[in-house]
């Protein structure tokens, strides 16, 4: 009878072998799908700055028409939040919160007037960018 229990037992966990092969399918795997998934962060990234950038250009427009100039590069986009001193017909604030970093943890700049060389802009806005390469938005 005991002979025949242990001939009936199943085994209880897999083995080295099995657990070699479920661990290179997924390596490869996470090497086919991983690239993808990050260049996808970096699009989104970008798109994200540029969609912020847009809306500090937008407040800037209206800044503009209301006090008849663009800040100065030393007053920056924190004109948009704070009035600055000796600016007649300020209205804002122009955005509802501050400004904040740009997607990669980097202040966003402004350009008054705009650093982009043969540009037909007169301002600019930039982004320190993924690895330093700046993401510029002007207008």
């Amino acid at each position: 009878m005991k002979k025949m229990l242990s001939h009936c037992r199943q085994q209880d966990g897999f083995t080295l072998l099995e657990l070699l092969v479920v661990l290179m399918i997924i390596a490869l795997l996470a090497g086919f799908v991983g690239p993808k998934v990050f260049s996808n962060v970096d699009q989104a990234k970008e798109k994200t700055a540029l969609r912020q950038m847009r809306s500090f250009a937008d407040a800037l427009s209206q800044y503009r028409l209301d006090t008849g100039a663009w800040p100065t590069e030393g007053q920056g986009l924190k004109a948009l939040t704070e009035k600055p001193a000796n600016v007649k017909n300020w209205n804002g604030p122009y955005l509802s919160q501050q400004i904040p970093n740009d997607p990669w943890g980097n202040p966003y700049q402004w350009h008054n007037p705009t650093q982009e060389k043969n540009s037909i802009n007169e301002v600019d806005i930039s982004s320190g960018g993924k690895d330093g390469k700046p993401l510029t938005y002007g207008f």
